[in-house]
C-alpha cells in the first residue's frame, strides 16, 4: 500500500463543496456564539460595558469573566485555564477573549460584539520569546517563580520551569567531531486539532 494512489472516499463531496462539516450544522432555535477579543498584546481591563449589547433584541446572553467564577481553590494549573478561557482584569495578549454573546443569528452576535464597550489601560509587552525571558521584560504572572533551577529563584519571572534533558557525553561528542554546528532555531506554534 506504501506509495500507492488510492481514491479518497471523501474527496468528490470536498472538492465540489458537498462535504458537510461541524460549522455546517444547524438546529431549529439554535444560538450563535461569538467571542470579542482584546486588541491589545498586555491591557489591564478597567471596565466592560456590556448594556447596550444585552438590550439588543436577538441576544440571549452576554458573559464576562465576572459570570465565571473562581473555583480553583488556588490551583495555579486550573487558575491559568480559567485565566486563559476569558481575562479576568487584564488580557494577557493580542485576541484574549473578553467577553461572549449568545444570539438568535450570526449578524445579531456581531452586533452586539460592538455595541460592549470595553475601556483598556495598556501595559508593557513583549512579543518575542526570547525577550519575554530577560530579566527586564514585564513580568505577566507574579505568581510563576521558576521551576528546575539552583539555586531556586525567589522573584517571579516569565519562565516557568528548566527541563534539561541528555544522554551520553555532549563534551566527549563535541571533541570527536569533525564540524560542530550550533544554530537557534524558532518556530510557530502548532495545534494538533484541525477542523
Amino acid at each position: 500500500m506504501v506509495g500507492e494512489r488510492f481514491n479518497r472516499p471523501d474527496g468528490i463531496d470536498k472538492v465540489t463543496g458537498k462535504a458537510r462539516y461541524g460549522a455546517d450544522a444547524s438546529a431549529p432555535g439554535q444560538l450563535v456564539g461569538r467571542v470579542l477579543r482584546s486588541p491589545h498584546a498586555h491591557a489591564q481591563i478597567l471596565k466592560i460595558n456590556t448594556a447596550k449589547a444585552e438590550k439588543l433584541p436577538g441576544v440571549k446572553s452576554v458573559v464576562t469573566f465576572e459570570d465565571m467564577p473562581d473555583l480553583t481553590g488556588g490551583d495555579q494549573g486550573l487558575a491559568d485555564i480559567l485565566e486563559n478561557c476569558m481575562a479576568r482584569g487584564r488580557a494577557l495578549y493580542d485576541g484574549h477573549a473578553v467577553a461572549a454573546v449568545a444570539a438568535v443569528d450570526e449578524q445579531t452576535a456581531a452586533q452586539a460584539l460592538k455595541l460592549i464597550d470595553v475601556k483598556y489601560k495598556k501595559l508593557p509587552h513583549v512579543t518575542d520569546v526570547d525577550e519575554a525571558m530577560l530579566e527586564s521584560a514585564p513580568v505577566i504572572h507574579d505568581r510563576i517563580i521558576t521551576r528546575g533551577v539552583e539555586p531556586a529563584p525567589t522573584k517571579p519571572s516569565n519562565i516557568s520551569a528548566r527541563t534539561q534533558m541528555g544522554y551520553g557525553d555532549v563534551d566527549a561528542g563535541f571533541a570527536e567531531a569533525d564540524v560542530i554546528i550550533e544554530k537557534t532555531y524558532k518556530t510557530e506554534q502548532t495545534h494538533q486539532g484541525y477542523i
